[in-house]
């Protein structure tokens, strides 16, 4: 990974790291369609309206990969997602799609994605990279040059970033997208399975979130404690100077810094738990001389993040520790609050179940959530 500015010690780094995250919050939060800057950065949860739900989430399944035909029907059948809302495309499983083949294949999506759709979700691990951007900014947001760079340098800010609507495409024009990326079938269950399992369950979990050595990979920790100032009243917050966790079974939230990260097969995920490491390329799922993101889903993760393509140690690329895990608690789904959390996503590719809701808690929102189970087969 390659740094994003010279750093000249761990000390120097240590104080740029918390000024850079105090003047993030502030001139982040004044972009947000939310709220002030301390409220963005972890004042506590908030009361939600209903989340993004079965009818309003588009599935997308590549005919050409039998794995991707199979995972995309169980999916439909365990989601209640409308049939209206299965979209067919062909594709080769390949890492990466070139700009002109997904230019076909998303003119296709987007003439038979019915318009109340708010987001996607993707059937398939291969291709996760369009080009230069991840496959789900890709389908977020259409494929777009300025989404890429080249060297040490920003990308454009997402209007989805901590914002509190609950109509991405309605309110900005774009469709946060999400993978259903799995090796083989028995994982891809596996993850579907715990997406489902993990709703209203309101888990007794604990936020782990490592200071590591690795000083260019570590640039998160100095938000650390912002998390944990409001976040125990709800889940345990540990933060631990560690290179890896072993042997605790009541994993929730797990963030590191790590270009591979040791004890992952000691560890028990709860449902709908939220994982991920800053490296370069943990979004490379395939061949990745880096740990793939996929490793966390296999662990027993319902989430993950990474980028596939050198973005540079910018936290802005990255999830915001304080936003996924504010945003999450206070009851909305799990790709809501994953992709509100990363300000410049182009680079990354979102990973899990979308719909994993741990802690909706309102009568309104189960009422909401039942209706749309019912809706045309």
């Amino acid at each position: 990974m390659k740094r994003a500015a010279p750093w000249r010690s761990h000390a120097t780094r240590r104080i740029a790291c918390i000024t850079f995250g105090v003047l993030l919050a502030a001139g982040l939060a004044l972009h947000a369609t939310s709220a002030p800057a301390d409220e963005a950065w972890g004042a506590g949860p908030r009361p939600v309206l209903p989340g993004i739900n079965a009818r309003e989430l588009a599935l997308i399944i590549n005919d050409a990969d039998p794995l991707s035909v199979r995972v995309g029907e169980y999916y439909r059948l365990r989601r209640h997602i409308p049939r209206a809302n299965i979209l067919h495309v062909r594709l080769a499983a390949a890492p990466v799609l070139s700009a002109a083949e997904f230019a076909r294949v998303k003119e296709v999506v987007e003439a038979r994605t019915p318009a109340r759709v708010q987001a996607y979700a993707l059937a398939w691990t291969e291709p996760y990279r369009v080009a230069c951007m991840s496959v789900t900014s890709a389908f977020a947001y259409g494929f777009d040059p300025r989404f890429c760079t080249v060297g040490c340098r920003r990308t454009p800010m997402s209007p989805y970033f901590d914002s509190d609507t609950r109509r991405p495409f309605g309110d900005l024009h774009m469709r946060p997208t999400m993978m259903l990326a799995a090796r083989d079938w028995a994982h891809a269950k596996a993850l579907i399975d715990r997406g489902v399992a993990a709703d209203e369950s309101f888990p007794l979990g604990t936020a782990y979130l490592l200071d590591t050595d690795d000083k260019q990979r570590d640039v998160r920790a100095a938000t650390f404690t912002t998390a944990d100032r409001w976040a125990n009243a709800r889940v345990r917050v540990r933060i631990l100077s560690s290179d890896a966790l072993r042997d605790r079974s009541d994993v929730l939230f797990y963030f590191t810094g790590l270009t591979r990260v040791a004890g992952l097969d000691t560890l028990h995920f709860l449902p709908g738990a939220i994982a991920d490491h800053l490296t370069s390329f943990g979004g490379e799922l395939i061949g990745s001389t880096q740990m793939s993101s996929l490793a966390w889903l296999e662990a027993g993760a319902t989430a993950s993040y990474g980028t596939v393509v050198e973005p540079c140690n910018f936290p802005q690329k990255f999830p915001s520790v304080p936003i996924v895990m504010r945003r999450y608690l206070a009851g909305e789904t799990l790709i809501e609050a994953y992709w509100k959390s990363v300000a410049e996503p182009s680079q990354g590719v979102f990973i899990g179940e979308p719909l994993a809701r741990p802690f909706a808690r309102s009568a309104e929102a189960r009422r909401f959530a039942a209706a749309s189970a019912q809706g045309p087969p």
